[in-house]
């Protein structure tokens, strides 16, 4: 057994009783030393009363709760590529348009949820991470960049990626605006 500054380190956190930056107990592995951090949204500013609250639920109600509602976004995503289909060198709209309005959606839900209105702390991992991650696919939107180049169709592809990049940004930056206005006028604070 080591009996150097790191185990002494560890004997006197043990005794002590370990705590996160918010007071609450840190999770304890059976030999008494911290175990490993229980955020699964990696979002959570734990400073913020409101997003430490995600953490008190058990892992597998918040990981069902993500998964829930990845589900309905990756089947909302699916939907939209079956209802405008893009040929292998066209401009994948489909894709383009998930990516875009999702990050207005997630724009518009951060502000809402973190400055406007009180939620349940499972409505951003649900909506947030959830549907709107579920819904965009900015992976995809790569795959299909590297298809464009493949098939011969490079000038579409750059058009595509800075469009995308651009257009996510702008959308982020709307959803944002948009959720401050109508917030002002409802007189909520934002």
């Amino acid at each position: 057994m080591s009996h150097g500054h790191g185990a002494a380190m560890d004997e006197h956190a043990s005794a002590q009783g370990t705590t996160g930056p918010g007071g609450e107990p840190v999770p304890q592995s059976a030999t008494g030393n911290p175990g490993p951090p229980l955020a699964t949204d990696p979002d959570i500013d734990l400073h913020v009363p409101q997003q430490r609250q995600e953490l008190r639920h058990h892992p597998a109600v918040l990981l069902g709760t993500i998964a829930a509602g990845g589900v309905l976004g990756a089947f909302g995503r699916y939907g939209l590529s079956v209802a405008i289909p893009h040929a292998r060198t066209g401009f994948p709209w489909s894709t383009f348009l998930a990516n875009v309005s999702g990050a207005f959606l997630i724009g518009l839900l951060m502000v809402l949820i973190a400055e406007v209105l009180p939620a349940h702390p499972l409505i951003r991992p649900f909506l947030g991470v959830g549907v709107l991650g579920g819904y965009t696919t900015f992976s995809t939107s790569i795959v299909d960049t590297q298809q464009l180049v493949a098939a011969g169709a490079a000038r579409i592809a750059l058009l595509y990626l800075v469009a995308t990049l651009a257009g996510a940004v702008l959308a982020t930056l709307a959803g944002t605006l948009v959720a401050r206005t109508v917030a002002r006028r409802g007189g909520r604070r934002a």
